[in-house]
C-alpha cells in the first residue's frame, strides 16, 4: 500500500475507456426515458424490449469507471507530496463540483419529476427557492437531491478509504501478493466468485440505494473495483494477464449476457425467486468478464495517444456533471410534441451531446467557473522579466 517509487505512466488506453464509458452513459441515461424503470422523465413511447440493449452494459459500466478511477488515483498519488496533499487535491476536485452540482445543476431534475409524475404545480423558480433546500422528502423525493452525482460522492469516500489504507497499512509485499494472486487464472476466478456471492447470494436482484449510509451492495461492488484499479496501476503482470485473458473474458461476458437475455425473453411476468441466483450469477460473469476484456483490449490495442484525447479527457467530467439535467429538461420540453419514439430518442441524444459540449466550451473559458465544473484552474501567467 505504499506509494510507487516511479511515476505511473499515463495509460492512454484507459483514457479512451473512460471517454467511451461516459459516452455510453449518456446514451444509457437517454434510454432510461424509454424503459419501464423509474426515471425523472418518461416518454409515452416506453417499451419493455428497450431493456435488453440496456442490459448489455448495465452490469459493467459503473464498475469499470471505478477501476479506471482507482488506476488514475495511483498515478495522482505518486505525483502528490504525500497522502495528505493527495487527499486535499482530490477533495477540491471532487467535493467542489459535487456541491455546485447539487445546488445548481441537479435541481431541474427533481422539479421535472415532481411536475410530471407527482402533480407539483409550482414553477422551477418557486421550487428552487422555496422547496428544494428543505432537507426533507417532497413527493417521495429527498431534497436537495444528489441524483447521478452519487458517483462523485462515492469516489471521494473511496479516496478517503484509500488514503487511510496507504497511511496505515505498511505491508511492502502487498503489491507482490496482488501480482501473484491476479497474474494468472485468479484474475477471472476470484473476482467472479466474489461477484456471484454479491449478485446471486447476498443481494439477489438487488440494486444500489445511492445512499452511502445504506448501500452495502454498492460498497461491496465498487470499493473493491476502485482498489483493484489502484493496485493494477503498479502491476505489469496483472496488466499482461488482462491482455492474455481478454478473449476468454469476452466470451464469459457474452455467455453471461446470453443467460440474462434468455431469462428476460422467457418470462412473461415477474421471474420466480428460484431464478434470482441464476440471474445474479450470470450478471456477475458478464460484469467481470467485460471489465477484464476491456482492460485487455485497452492495453493491447488502444494504448496510444491522439490530438483529440486531451480535450476529450478534460471534457468528460463537465459532461458528466451536466448531461442528465440537459436530457431531463429537453425531454420535458420534447415529449409533449408527440414525435415518433425513434425521432424522440435521436433528438434527446443529439441535444444532450450538444448541450454538454456548449457547457464545457463556455465553462472552460471562465476562470471562476472552472473549479466548479471539475476543471483545473487556469495557470497564472508568468510575470515578465525586465531586460
Amino acid at each position: 500500500m505504499t506509494t510507487p517509487r516511479a511515476p505511473i505512466p499515463r495509460h492512454y488506453g484507459l483514457d479512451w475507456l473512460r471517454v467511451a464509458a461516459f459516452a455510453i452513459l449518456i446514451v444509457y441515461h437517454v434510454g432510461m426515458v424509454f424503459v419501464p424503470w423509474g426515471f425523472h422523465a418518461k416518454s409515452a413511447h416506453g417499451a419493455a424490449w428497450a431493456v435488453l440493449p440496456m442490459l448489455a452494459v448495465n452490469a459493467w459500466r459503473l464498475s469499470l469507471l471505478f477501476v479506471v478511477s482507482g488506476y488514475a488515483s495511483r498515478a495522482l498519488l505518486g505525483r502528490a507530496a504525500g497522502p495528505g496533499r493527495f487527499l486535499r487535491q482530490r477533495s477540491l476536485r471532487l467535493l467542489v463540483p459535487l456541491a455546485f452540482g447539487i445546488a445548481v445543476i441537479v435541481p431541474p431534475q427533481p422539479w421535472v419529476e415532481l411536475v410530471t409524475q407527482h402533480g407539483y404545480a409550482g414553477s422551477f423558480l418557486t421550487f428552487w427557492t422555496h422547496d428544494y433546500f428543505r432537507f426533507a422528502p417532497l413527493g417521495g423525493i429527498v431534497l436537495p437531491a444528489v441524483n447521478h452525482l452519487w458517483f462523485v460522492l462515492y469516489l471521494w469516500l473511496y479516496t478517503v478509504v484509500l488514503v487511510l489504507l496507504v497511511m496505515l497499512v505498511r505491508w511492502r509485499g502487498a503489491q507482490r501478493a496482488f501480482d501473484t494472486v491476479f497474474g494468472g487464472p485468479g484474475l477471472l476466478v476470484l473476482p467472479i466468485a466474489w461477484l456471484v456471492c454479491i449478485h446471486g447470494w447476498w443481494f439477489p436482484m438487488g440494486y444500489e440505494t445511492q445512499n452511502p449510509f445504506d448501500d452495502a451492495m454498492a460498497h461491496c461492488l465498487y470499493l473493491p473495483a476502485f482498489l483493484f484499479g489502484f493496485a493494477l496501476a503498479g502491476s505489469a503482470p496483472v496488466i499482461a494477464a488482462c491482455v492474455r485473458w481478454r478473449w476468454p473474458a469476452a466470451a464469459l461476458a457474452l455467455a453471461g449476457y446470453g443467460v440474462i437475455l434468455a431469462i428476460e425473453l422467457g418470462q412473461s411476468t415477474i421471474a420466480p425467486r428460484w431464478l434470482y441466483p441464476v440471474y445474479g450469477a450470470a450478471h456477475a460473469v458478464q460484469q467481470w468478464g467485460a471489465i477484464v476484456a476491456l482492460l485487455g483490449f485497452a492495453e493491447r490495442h488502444w494504448n496510444r495517444d491522439s490530438g483529440l484525447r486531451p480535450t476529450l479527457t478534460e471534457a468528460v467530467f463537465p459532461f458528466y456533471l451536466v448531461h442528465q439535467t440537459i436530457l431531463v429538461v429537453v425531454a420535458y420540453w420534447l415529449i409533449p410534441a408527440g414525435l415518433p419514439g425513434g425521432v424522440e430518442f435521436l433528438l434527446l441524444v443529439a441535444a444532450t451531446i450538444l448541450g454538454c459540449f456548449a457547457f464545457y466550451r463556455i465553462g472552460r473559458r471562465i476562470a471562476w467557473l472552472r473549479p466548479l465544473i471539475g476543471l483545473r484552474p487556469l495557470p497564472h501567467p508568468k510575470p515578465e522579466v525586465a531586460p
